[in-house]
């Protein structure tokens, strides 16, 4: 088991940053691919970035590709979401996501086992 806490959301106008964090707890960090999802009103939940249990490897959504980071330190058991050039299209509800042993496709939200609560980010114009 992995209890998931997402924080460092917030308001910010268009080109600005907001890094995210991702606290995991019960097991070590190292154990499980980690992922960024995200969620607007009335749209389905989209992929948005992933990085392997090592860090070594990373994967993003193409609508944030340049813009957007991930990485982990799984000294802290913290995955982060550095994001920059923000576009008021980035505004959603962030969620932080944990993929055990047994996984397939970063992409896919059905292959995470664990979920944060999620933390709100608004972009303004």
């Amino acid at each position: 088991q992995v209890q998931l806490v997402e924080s460092g959301g917030g308001l910010v106008q268009a080109g600005g940053s907001l890094r995210l964090s991702c606290v995991a707890s019960g097991r070590t960090l190292s154990n499980y691919r980690m992922g960024w999802f995200r969620q607007a009103p009335g749209t389905e939940r989209e992929f948005v970035a992933a990085v392997s249990r090592t860090g070594g490897s990373t994967y993003y959504a193409d609508s944030v590709k340049g813009r957007f980071t991930i990485s982990r330190d799984n000294a802290k058991n913290t995955v982060y979401l550095q994001m920059n050039s923000l576009k008021p299209e980035d505004t959603a509800v962030y969620y932080c996501a944990a993929a055990g042993l047994l996984s397939g496709s970063v992409y896919l939200d059905m292959q995470y086992d664990y979920w944060g609560q999620g933390t709100q980010v608004t972009v303004s114009s």
